[in-house]
């Protein structure tokens, strides 16, 4: 949560909860840049009032939960500076995106989304991007509860696994750079006993073997972290918040946009389709494609992809996901109960392989596999 771009994730998601819990119905694409002790916040809102004083106070709040404090020299909540940049959005994109042809809900851009799933874990995600991000929680909790003192926000993980076909049989390597205070600087190795004991051998349980090559802070300390180290933007983290690169990826990034918005809505229905067709056994991987025209309904396409592990005809799943799961923008929004200030928790950790509910009342309602026995009534 402390790396620079998904500090700018989640400002941008705190002011779109803040947006739509003045207005449910409220028009957001927030987007932010954070650099040294200056943050700029910008993009198009209507329906919902964003003054400075507003948008100063979302930015701060959300970079203290991040753990930028004062305990964090250059970049902290105390004494960065924001500048807000918003402007209304465009009555053009709103004239289609507020009602197509049919007066529908239109969708809010063009584009392809995706969504994955497969049997490597529990979450039916992927073994590499799941440990990934577990890895990197665990650094959050253990710096929060002081189980190694002086760590700082700024972190990311890596994990190599080795596969036999599709199956997932050991761990290669793993990254995890942490950033830390200067106490630690001189003390690489110390820390890495600590990480190890405290963060990579809890996440990994069974996988942990002592054959597994472990980088941490391999270029040698990592003091200096964040935005005073590293420019961060919103959106830069699109493969890290999917699925790590198994299943393809549209393009369009998630975090500051409201839910009319199809590059996030329709890949969280996606993925929603995907995860009920694996766990209801009907295939062991699954890859979900839909597509829009930006003001229109319908989507262009809905295409399932279960890679040659399907155990029934695929066009009889394509047939089965078109009868149980609405795929317009009004529809994906319904079902999944998306016009609720639910976004902030997913801008860290990954928006995908989180337990239903996790970041509070109705957060990551995609991930439910609430429609397993009507997909096997339709399979059969």
């Amino acid at each position: 949560m402390g790396h620079p771009d998904k500090v700018s994730d989640r400002i941008s998601d705190a002011v779109l909860d803040a947006m739509l819990d003045q207005n449910p119905d409220a028009r957001v694409a927030c987007e932010v840049m954070v650099t040294g002790g200056t943050v700029i916040v910008a993009g198009e809102i209507s329906g919902a009032a964003f003054d400075d004083a507003l948008i100063g106070r979302i930015a701060r709040n959300a970079i203290d939960a991040c753990g930028y404090d004062a305990g964090n020299p250059g970049f902290n909540a105390g004494e960065v500076k924001v500048h807000n940049l918003i402007a209304p959005q465009s009555e053009d994109i709103a004239l289609g995106v507020d009602a197509d042809q049919d007066g529908e809900l239109g969708a809010g851009d063009q584009g392809m989304m995706f969504g994955f799933a497969n049997r490597d874990t529990d979450q039916l995600m992927p073994l590499p991007i799941q440990l990934s991000h577990r890895l990197i929680e665990r650094q959050a909790e253990v710096r929060m509860d002081g189980s190694i003192p002086g760590l700082r926000p700024d972190a990311k993980s890596q994990v190599t696994v080795e596969y036999d076909g599709k199956l997932p049989v050991r761990i290669d390597s793993m990254v995890l750079s942490t950033q830390h205070g200067p106490e630690w600087s001189d003390k690489q190795k110390e820390l890495q006993a600590e990480v190890i004991e405290h963060i990579l051998m809890p996440v990994l349980g069974d996988w942990w073997s002592d054959d597994i090559t472990v980088h941490i802070n391999p270029t040698g300390k990592f003091e200096i972290g964040g935005p005073v180290g590293d420019t961060g933007l919103t959106g830069r983290k699109i493969i890290v918040d999917t699925y790590g690169g198994w299943g393809r990826h549209g393009g369009g990034a998630f975090s500051g946009k409201d839910p009319s918005k199809v590059d996030r809505s329709a890949s969280y229905m996606a993925r929603h389709i995907a995860k009920n067709i694996v766990a209801a056994d009907l295939a062991g991987e699954c890859e979900v494609r839909l597509s829009y025209a930006i003001g229109v309904s319908e989507p262009t396409s809905v295409t399932v992809d279960c890679h040659g592990s399907q155990r029934i005809d695929e066009a009889g799943i394509e047939r089965a996901v078109r009868d149980l799961f609405p795929v317009t923008p009004r529809g994906i929004i319904e079902a999944l109960g998306l016009r609720r200030p639910i976004y902030e928790p997913t801008s860290f950790h990954g928006h995908f392989g989180r337990m239903p509910d996790e970041g509070g009342p109705g957060t990551f309602s995609w991930e439910r596999t609430d429609r397993v026995e009507a997909l096997r009534g339709a399979a059969s």
